[in-house]
């Protein structure tokens, strides 16, 4: 039997995973508002925007995410966006927590089939 990884950091909430993915589908670089909308259309959740800010930044601080400020729009008045980007740490965790999930449901009705 193995032992579960000690980097409590490493593991991942539900919204935390939903996160990850989504800037996944997004080509890894996005800002707050079509993570929300991914998430939303395609797990069909509704997600509050603090949620999805709170869930942006605690990914940040475990360092999972990067994130930094695009070039204003350009729109009279346009105002710069924040954008994140998922660091390899980041795919390495949700990688890890969709085999853990798998390892989980083998052997049930919910066992992926190849």
């Amino acid at each position: 039997m193995t032992r579960p990884s000690p980097d409590a950091d490493a593991r991942l909430g539900e919204v935390e995973q939903l996160v990850l993915l989504a800037l996944l589908r997004l080509d890894r670089e996005s800002y707050a508002v079509p993570v929300r909308e991914l998430i939303a259309t395609e797990a069909r959740i509704d997600l509050s925007r603090a949620t999805i800010y709170v869930t942006l930044d605690r990914l940040e601080k475990k360092g999972l995410l990067e994130s930094s400020f695009s070039e204003p729009t350009n729109e009279p008045g346009g105002k710069a966006r924040r954008v994140f980007r998922l660091r390899p740490r980041g795919l390495a965790a949700v990688k890890a927590a969709r085999q853990a999930a798998d390892r989980l449901a083998a052997g049930t009705l919910l066992a992926r089939r190849t």
